[in-house]
């Protein structure tokens, strides 16, 4: 029997103003409309598994608000197993999204019931995270509660995809835990300690080779349209292309390849390479629609999108 990949994550609603271009620092100016949707990095993650097919079980917290039941209903009917999903008293999660026409985004998160996912929680459902093919997180939960997933997921020798996303320095114990490390860019330069994070202060080679030397043991940088470069124990080192289309939405791009990429590798049994052209293919589809967890697509879809393009 298929062992079910687990995400420890969030849950958010997601606000999201379309506007003609991002507005500048001050700036007031007349957005062109608005709309909610389902997100959250840890249930995005989830959300692209299971639509691909993925046996998927998500553990996170919502709050007491109206957002609570349509981000469960999302979530529901994209077929991700939301048994360990949990209520608390107050909001639930939520971002505020600015997207441009270009596709380019500015997001703030409010943690809101995220904040209350904590390590007695991770205790709770140590069985089903330590029998998981691969367990994915993301840091829109609390660090400590991170931390003692990273470390639960060591002893019990399961693999850990770790999105760190939004970033901030981490302890070389966590990253010892992890399997597989995917930042972008701006997350690769501030987990180095690089002031500025324009990206120049070292090669992507590297950047690669610095984050490896402090504990995970593989890593994907995540580099937009130039694809992903991959490194590691596990892996030859390799750039990805990534496939090119017009952008609509790049709010999810991320997510949708963490997912992809869980799932090819956890459950379809692919090699990393192949796993990780898969997952920028997924990821190219997601930026064509608008959303975040509207935008993953299906296996079906998926495939016939790679046909176009190969």
């Amino acid at each position: 029997m298929q062992k079910p990949i687990v995400v420890v994550g969030s849950l958010n609603l997601d606000l999201v103003a379309r506007v003609d271009r991002l507005p500048s620092r001050g700036e007031t100016m007349i957005g062109a409309d608005f709309k909610t949707y389902c997100g959250g990095k840890g249930a995005n993650q989830a959300v692209a598994l299971a639509r691909l097919g993925a046996e998927v079980k998500m553990i996170g917290k919502l709050g007491s608000d109206i957002f609570a039941s349509q981000l469960r209903e999302g979530m529901e009917q994209a077929g991700v197993d939301i048994s360990s999903v949990e209520s608390v008293a107050g909001s639930s999660g939520t971002a505020l999204i600015t997207t441009s026409n270009g596709g380019d985004n500015t997001i703030v998160v409010i943690p809101g019931a995220n904040a209350a996912l904590l390590p007695e929680d991770i205790d709770r459902h140590r069985e089903q995270i330590e029998h998981a093919s691969m367990v994915l997180a993301q840091l829109e939960i609390p660090h400590e509660t991170t931390e003692y997933l990273g470390s639960m997921v060591r002893s019990a020798g399961v693999p850990f995809l770790l999105d760190p996303a939004p970033a901030y320095p981490l302890s070389h114990e966590l990253l010892e835990s992890v399997t597989w490390l995917t930042p972008n860019e701006s997350e690769t330069q501030l987990l180095l300690g690089v002031e500025g994070g324009d990206g120049s202060a070292y090669s992507i080679e590297e950047c690669a080779d610095r984050l490896l030397r402090r504990g995970p043991r593989n890593v994907i940088l995540k580099l937009g349209a130039r694809g992903v470069y991959m490194a590691g124990k596990d892996i030859e080192s390799a750039y990805i292309d990534a496939f090119q289309v017009d952008a609509v939405d790049t709010t999810a791009a991320g997510d949708a390849f963490n997912g992809a990429f869980a799932f090819a590798l956890a459950q379809q049994g692919m090699a990393p390479q192949d796993a990780a052209k898969f997952a920028c293919g997924v990821a190219a589809f997601s930026v064509t629609r608008p959303g975040a967890q509207t935008s993953m697509p299906t296996m079906s879809e998926s495939m016939a999108f790679l046909a176009q393009l190969t």
